[in-house]
């Protein structure tokens, strides 16, 4: 997975518009695409990659980055003993 920034709707369509011509001169075929006309986030789904590319405040809503977060196992008890009290 690869998360980018844009600084406009307008950056982000440039972008996915360049991401899409080098998948396809590479030889990647069948690369889906969401999101371009909205201009908030554009999603390229490339099979084994997928893109997404946020204006910065769309990407600090969705904060993506938290998929990768991990609890210790510790934290984790607490935060479940905490919760039941």
């Amino acid at each position: 997975m690869v998360i980018a920034t844009g600084g406009s709707a307008r950056h982000l369509g440039a972008m996915a518009q360049h991401l899409l011509e080098r998948l396809k001169a590479n030889g990647v075929r069948g690369v889906r695409e969401e999101g371009r006309a909205a201009g908030d986030w554009v999603l390229l789904d490339a099979g084994d990659v997928i893109v997404h590319l946020f204006r910065p405040e769309v990407r600090a809503y969705y904060d993506l980055e938290k998929l990768w977060e991990a609890d210790l196992p510790q934290l984790a008890a607490d935060r479940a003993s905490s919760l039941s009290a």
